[in-house]
């Protein structure tokens, strides 16, 4: 069974239940109203009266929150509009026995005596709306004490990335984003020297500045707004600062955005990427450490190979003064533009939520937790490793969805309808980081390990490089520049697929 059917039949079960759980409480509350009208004495017409009276009372009120929609809404939404229709549901049943009480005198046994619908329309309505305002507080409650995924960030402090950062000159590429805005905390609350913070937003670079030096310390803060692109003015930077430690998190990360502009890729995460990379070396930096991603395995899109690309760049650098890593991983929770903020924002604005396929998956893992992982990997590394982080098992997208439209208190495909678009170019149903024996070493540090790569000829590299840099600077249409990249890919050897079905 799908999760629609599911839905559908998890609904009407609620639905049920919601009734039952009225409908009890209407009989228990009817015959209250008795007790109290007679002082808990037996009626004149007899309990069994009074019974076959509150068949048809409970009913006529069933019908009534029926047809005023109190059963199409999850108790967990209950609002204050829901309690107002509840209630003139209820009165008007209330007038409806009145007025058999006035005008049918003949079924006197199948209508209450006005004072008991009075106190019955009173208890009832107290009662519902009491339980549904319990019910969701309770609900919020429980929502907010998790995340969507139930995965928790569990962050260690490990000595030897403190050492690697500790009273040193520490350059962060990207810096307003939300890997490069978490690793310039975790590098700042390390005591760095100077951490110079590198991005092109404005905003970006003032809020992840701003929020910084609201953590006091002594670190100096060096907020330099500029392009990875802009040659010159990154020579400037690397001149004056002469950074020991390179974290290189500035890159385009959208598969469809590059997929549609891929000499924009190519300039930004390959070319800009082997740039930083030499300039850092002759300028002396320790470490240079690249952030990939699980596209880069078996890559499809441009984003993928030009991440592939730029871990061989880079790690051919190796030698001298400075050691160059890579560290993959997949998507970060809550990260700018990614899946998750996506699903929320659709739900509060009460679309349906987009999903590109029913079978799609991808890794998820906290941006606290990635970043912890990095700084790690980064402090054992010794020459030219690509290090891949243990992300566990991979979550279906439309779970996610699911999940997320739950969160908010709605029903998937109830209350939130989910559309499958189609996927998009370059995206593929499923990435890969395979930290099994046969694909990867494992490290001492947990989660942390080493991928079994083979080495690229380092004139195939200069090739694909000067070959990249005429596609960038060309006048070739996008679609003879994604097919010239996917050839260049091939001939170094990359396991290119075209479809996953």
């Amino acid at each position: 069974m799908d999760g629609r059917k599911r839905a559908w039949w998890k609904y009407v079960a609620e639905v049920v239940v919601a009734a039952i759980v009225d409908s009890a409480a209407m009989a228990f509350i009817y015959a209250l109203a008795y007790c109290l009208r007679t002082d808990f004495t037996e009626p004149v017409c007899g309990w069994r009266r009074v019974a076959f009276s509150a068949v048809v009372v409970v009913a006529i009120q069933l019908a009534a929150l029926a047809i005023a929609g109190v059963y199409r809404k999850n108790w967990s939404r209950f609002s204050l509009a829901d309690g107002v229709r509840m209630v003139l549901a209820l009165f008007a049943t209330c007038v409806v026995f009145v007025i058999l009480r006035g005008g049918l005198p003949a079924i006197s046994g199948a209508r209450p005596p006005y004072s008991v619908s009075v106190i019955n329309f009173a208890l009832v309505s107290a009662t519902l709306v009491a339980v549904r305002v319990l019910y969701r507080g309770f609900a919020e409650a429980w929502r907010a004490r998790g995340t969507v995924l139930g995965r928790e960030c569990v962050l260690e402090t490990d000595p030897r990335a403190i050492e690697m950062l500790h009273g040193k000159c520490v350059m962060v590429t990207g810096a307003g984003g939300s890997i490069g805005g978490e690793l310039s905390r975790q590098i700042y609350l390390a005591g760095p020297r100077k951490l110079i913070l590198l991005e092109r937003s404005e905003n970006a670079l003032y809020e992840i500045n701003r929020r910084l030096r609201g953590l006091g310390g002594e670190t100096e803060l060096v907020p330099q707004m500029t392009d990875v692109c802009n040659l010159e003015r990154m020579e400037a930077i690397f001149s004056e600062h002469r950074p020991d430690i390179v974290i290189h998190a500035a890159a385009y990360k959208h598969v469809p955005m590059v997929e549609e502009n891929p000499k924009e890729g190519l300039r930004n995460n390959f070319l800009a990427s082997i740039d930083l990379g030499r300039m850092a070396k002759a300028h002396g930096a320790r470490k240079f450490v690249f952030i990939s991603t699980d596209k880069a395995v078996r890559p499809k899109s441009v984003m993928g190979i030009t991440k592939r690309l730029s871990e061989l760049g880079l790690l051919r650098l190796n030698g001298g003064p400075t050691v160059f890593c890579a560290v993959r991983f997949g998507n970060v929770l809550g990260s700018s533009g990614s899946a998750i903020p996506l699903f929320e924002e659709q739900v509060r604005e009460g679309r349906p939520v987009t999903v590109t396929h029913s079978d799609m998956r991808r890794y998820f893992m906290t941006v606290g937790e990635a970043v912890s992982l990095v700084l790690k990997a980064a402090a054992i590394a010794k020459s030219g490793e690509v290090f891949v982080l243990d992300m566990g098992e991979p979550y279906r997208i439309v779970d996610i969805a699911e999940a997320v439209i739950r969160k908010a208190g709605y029903r998937p495909y109830v209350d939130i309808p989910i559309i499958f678009t189609g996927i998009r170019p370059g995206e593929k149903l499923f990435e890969e980081l395979d930290v099994s024996e046969r694909s990867a070493i494992r490290t001492s540090l947990n989660k942390i390990y080493i991928c079994r790569e083979n080495d690229v000829p380092a004139n195939d590299m200069d090739k694909a490089e000067e070959t990249a840099r005429r596609l960038a600077e060309g006048a070739e249409s996008d679609d003879s520049v994604r097919a010239r990249l996917a050839a260049i890919a091939k001939s170094l050897g990359f396991d290119i697929i075209s479809d996953q079905k």
